[in-house]
């Protein structure tokens, strides 16, 4: 028996045939298997029988498998920074930033869910919220938004914690940038260097200069240059997201407060005057 497959009509199937396709997996990984789509299903569990509580828990899911991505890179990245690489961490930022703007786009799809939809089942899940998000909360932490009360929703669990508490007084991502300049000759200010990384870090007229060395003169500083405008496209995602959470919440629940406790549209607005790399913003106006 000929061990080709066999058009339904006769002869060996055509080449470009899905009947070429491999179709026993008795002893190989198939799709399913590989993506362990088995147990990805189960996690969807929802507690009411709100239609609209399947794209709320797809929607957040979804979030979470590019926040942990965007973890990744950022790692990866900065190991590379600490090592005094700056070539190379352009392909992760690159990553992080098109995982962004699929993290953005994700709040369009929630958008389709009216207040109406949402209130037919937001009781049922308590104090449960975004906020509480390891993930998320990893993410700020790497690119330098530091607040040590932060750590607290996570106090439960030790080894959701411990990773959030090495990350909190680690260099952020712009703490091992300002050490490349420093590296190359540039004049940024030990008490910079070697700030508490657990604190957020507060803008220096003194970082600013260095960086208007690095802006006038880009040639000689090139790949500085190049993880600086990254940078900015990291932080100028990251804006967005927060700005299209704010938009979607309010739309969704109006000032209610947050069902994890924080003030809502309120503690929302606040996020958004941080300013993760403020020098690379200000050097704009002084050049």
């Amino acid at each position: 028996m000929s061990g080709e497959p066999s058009c339904p009509f006769g002869g060996p199937a055509p080449e470009h045939s899905a009947e070429q396709a491999h179709r026993d997996f008795s002893r190989s990984l198939s799709y399913g298997d590989y993506l362990h789509l088995d147990k990805l299903r189960s996690a969807h569990q929802p507690i009411t029988d709100a239609h609209d509580e399947h794209l709320f828990i797809a929607i957040h899911h979804v979030s979470e498998v590019w926040l942990s991505l965007i973890v990744r890179e950022l790692q990866a990245a900065m190991a590379l920074l600490e090592a005094g690489i700056t070539g190379a961490p352009l392909k992760m930022l690159t990553r992080v930033v098109r995982a962004q703007e699929q993290l953005t786009a994700a709040w369009d799809v929630l958008k389709t869910m009216t207040p109406a939809d949402y209130l037919s089942f937001r009781g049922a899940f308590g104090q449960a919220s975004g906020f509480q998000s390891q993930n998320y909360r990893m993410v700020e932490f790497l690119l330098g938004n530091r607040n040590p009360t932060l750590l607290r929703p996570h106090e439960h669990r030790a080894d959701l914690l411990g990773p959030l508490e090495t990350a909190l007084h680690a260099p952020s991502v712009y703490d091992l940038t300002l050490r490349l300049l420093a590296a190359r000759g540039l004049s940024v200010p030990a008490e910079v260097l070697g700030r508490d990384a657990a604190q957020p870090y507060a803008a220096s007229a003194a970082v600013l200069e260095a960086w208007l060395t690095v802006y006038r003169d880009t040639e000689r500083y090139w790949d500085l240059y190049e993880l600086a405008e990254k940078l900015v496209d990291v932080e100028d995602n990251f804006r967005r997201w927060r700005f299209n959470h704010l938009t979607t919440v309010e739309r969704t629940i109006g000032f209610k407060r947050g069902s994890g406790g924080t003030s809502g549209v309120g503690y929302l607005r606040g996020a958004l005057d941080v300013v993760l790399f403020p020098e690379l913003w200000d050097v704009r106006t002084q050049l």
